[in-house]
C-alpha cells in the first residue's frame, strides 16, 4: 500500500487556489485535488490550468474532482469520481490522457463493490461530520473507516471532518493516509497548516 499522508483537497481557500497549491508543492505533498462545486466550467478549467502550471514537473500530482473532461483538458494527472459520477471504466475509456482514477466510498459495501472497477485509490468517509457537502453522507466514525481501510486492496484516503485535533485518533484506528479541506484552506498560512498535519502523521506512522 502507498503511504503518503496528507491528500489535500483545495476548496474555497481564504488565500487563493494558487497559494495553497504552491504550499502543497513546497511541502512535497503527493496529491492535491481541485474541488470547485457549482462554479462555471470556464472558471474551473482556468484554475485547473493554473494549478497544473504550479505542479508540473514536481512530485505533486494534480487531481480534478468530478469532471474527467476538465481534468484531461487541463492536463491534470487524474480525476476523482463520486458514486454518482461517470463510472471509472467508462471514464478510463473516454479519457485516456488521465493516469489516475480515484473513487469516493462511503461504506464497506461500496468499497467491496469497487473491486469491480478497480480504482487507483479510494476515499473513505466521511469519518466525522463535515459541512463541505450540501447533502452529507452518513458518518462512519474512525473505527469503521479503519476497518474499511484495512480490508481495501488499494491505497485509501480517510476524509471528512479531519483536523489536527482528531487526526491521531483517525490514524490509530487504521487510516494510513488522510484528506482535509478546511484544516488547510481556511488557514491564512497554508504551508504551516500542512506541515502541522504532516508532522502529526509522521509521528503516528513511526510509532
Amino acid at each position: 500500500m502507498e503511504d503518503f499522508g496528507l491528500y489535500l483537497v483545495i476548496t474555497d481557500p481564504i488565500t487563493s487556489y494558487e497559494a495553497v497549491a504552491e504550499a502543497a508543492v513546497r511541502a512535497d505533498l503527493r496529491y492535491v485535488q481541485l474541488r470547485m462545486k457549482r462554479e462555471p466550467r470556464e472558471r474551473v478549467l482556468a484554475v485547473a490550468r493554473a494549478l497544473r502550471a504550479i505542479t508540473r514537473g514536481t512530485g505533486t500530482r494534480l487531481i480534478v474532482n468530478d469532471d474527467p473532461a476538465i481534468a484531461e483538458e487541463a492536463e491534470a494527472d487524474g480525476v476523482h469520481l463520486g458514486q454518482g459520477d461517470l463510472p471509472i471504466p467508462e471514464a478510463r475509456r473516454r479519457h485516456p490522457g488521465l493516469a489516475i482514477f480515484g473513487l469516493s466510498t462511503h461504506s464497506y459495501a461500496q468499497m467491496e463493490a469497487a473491486r469491480e472497477v478497480r480504482p487507483d485509490y479510494a476515499g473513505v468517509g466521511p469519518v466525522f461530520p463535515t459541512p463541505t457537502k450540501a447533502i452529507p453522507d452518513p458518518t462512519l466514525g474512525p473505527a469503521e473507516a479503519g476497518r474499511i481501510v484495512r480490508d481495501s486492496p488499494w491505497p485509501t484516503v480517510a476524509i471528512g471532518g479531519i483536523d489536527a485535533g482528531n487526526l491521531p485518533t483517525v490514524l490509530r484506528a487504521g487510516a494510513r493516509n488522510f484528506a482535509v479541506v478546511r484544516a488547510v484552506c481556511r488557514d491564512p498560512r497554508p504551508y504551516d497548516a500542512i506541515r502541522r498535519l504532516q508532522d502529526i502523521w509522521q509521528a503516528e506512522v513511526r510509532r
